[in-house]
Protein backbone atom coordinates (compact mmCIF):
# COMPACT_ATOMS: atom_id res chain seq x y z
CA UNK A 1 0.00 0.00 0.00
CA UNK A 2 2.75 2.13 1.09
CA UNK A 3 4.94 1.59 -2.36
CA UNK A 4 1.56 2.57 -4.15
CA UNK A 5 0.90 5.93 -2.21
CA UNK A 6 5.01 6.82 -2.73
CA UNK A 7 5.02 5.85 -6.14
CA UNK A 8 1.73 8.25 -7.08
CA UNK A 9 3.12 11.03 -5.39
CA UNK A 10 5.86 10.70 -7.12
CA UNK A 11 4.67 10.99 -10.32
CA UNK A 12 2.53 14.08 -9.45
CA UNK A 13 5.32 15.57 -8.53
CA UNK A 14 7.23 14.91 -11.73
CA UNK A 15 3.98 15.67 -13.68
CA UNK A 16 4.30 19.27 -11.86
CA UNK A 17 7.48 19.86 -12.46
CA UNK A 18 6.64 19.02 -16.25
CA UNK A 19 3.87 21.39 -16.60
CA UNK A 20 5.63 24.39 -14.61
CA UNK A 21 9.55 24.12 -15.41
CA UNK A 22 9.21 25.15 -19.20
CA UNK A 23 7.07 27.91 -18.18
CA UNK A 24 8.84 29.30 -15.17
CA UNK A 25 12.32 28.49 -17.16
CA UNK A 26 11.20 31.13 -19.26
CA UNK A 27 10.46 33.90 -16.79
CA UNK A 28 13.56 33.67 -15.54
CA UNK A 29 15.92 33.66 -18.90
CA UNK A 30 13.88 36.87 -19.67
CA UNK A 31 13.79 38.61 -16.43
CA UNK A 32 17.74 38.13 -16.91
CA UNK A 33 17.79 39.50 -20.19
CA UNK A 34 15.60 42.36 -19.09
CA UNK A 35 18.13 42.98 -15.87
CA UNK A 36 21.06 42.80 -18.36
CA UNK A 37 19.68 45.18 -20.29
CA UNK A 38 18.51 47.43 -17.52
CA UNK A 39 21.64 47.21 -15.97
CA UNK A 40 23.50 48.32 -19.65
CA UNK A 41 21.54 51.38 -20.50
CA UNK A 42 20.76 52.39 -16.70
CA UNK A 43 17.41 51.92 -16.89
CA UNK A 44 15.53 51.52 -13.68
CA UNK A 45 12.12 51.60 -14.53
CA UNK A 46 10.34 48.97 -12.32
CA UNK A 47 7.37 47.74 -14.61
CA UNK A 48 9.55 46.87 -17.56
CA UNK A 49 10.52 43.93 -16.41
CA UNK A 50 7.06 42.70 -16.28
CA UNK A 51 5.31 43.17 -19.64
CA UNK A 52 8.14 41.07 -21.64
CA UNK A 53 7.69 38.15 -18.42
CA UNK A 54 4.46 38.60 -19.45
CA UNK A 55 4.32 38.52 -23.22
CA UNK A 56 6.73 35.45 -23.01
CA UNK A 57 4.85 33.21 -20.82
CA UNK A 58 1.73 34.24 -22.74
CA UNK A 59 3.66 33.00 -25.99
CA UNK A 60 5.36 29.94 -24.85
CA UNK A 61 1.99 28.72 -23.07
CA UNK A 62 0.04 29.07 -26.50
CA UNK A 63 2.70 26.79 -27.87
CA UNK A 64 3.08 24.42 -24.96
CA UNK A 65 -0.49 23.86 -24.00
CA UNK A 66 -1.41 21.19 -25.99
CA UNK A 67 1.30 19.01 -25.02
CA UNK A 68 0.82 20.17 -21.48
CA UNK A 69 -3.09 18.92 -21.46
CA UNK A 70 -1.63 15.63 -23.30
CA UNK A 71 1.00 14.84 -20.43
CA UNK A 72 -1.67 15.76 -18.01
CA UNK A 73 -4.18 13.80 -19.06
CA UNK A 74 -2.07 10.69 -19.90
CA UNK A 75 -0.91 11.27 -15.96
CA UNK A 76 -4.76 11.41 -15.36
CA UNK A 77 -5.49 7.71 -17.03
CA UNK A 78 -2.19 6.49 -15.53
CA UNK A 79 -3.90 7.10 -12.11
CA UNK A 80 -7.48 6.13 -13.12
CA UNK A 81 -5.88 2.59 -13.65
CA UNK A 82 -4.20 2.09 -11.12
CA UNK A 83 -7.62 2.49 -8.52
CA UNK A 84 -8.22 -1.09 -8.90
CA UNK A 85 -4.77 -1.82 -6.96
CA UNK A 86 -5.13 0.75 -4.44
CA UNK A 87 -8.96 -0.38 -3.35
CA UNK A 88 -7.60 -4.13 -3.63
CA UNK A 89 -4.30 -3.20 -1.51
CA UNK A 90 -6.79 -1.95 1.46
Amino acid sequence: MQDIVITLLQKMFILTLQISVPVLLIGVVIGLMVSIFQTVTQIQESTLTFVPKIVGCVILLIFLLPWMFSVFITTVNEFMAMIPQLIGAM
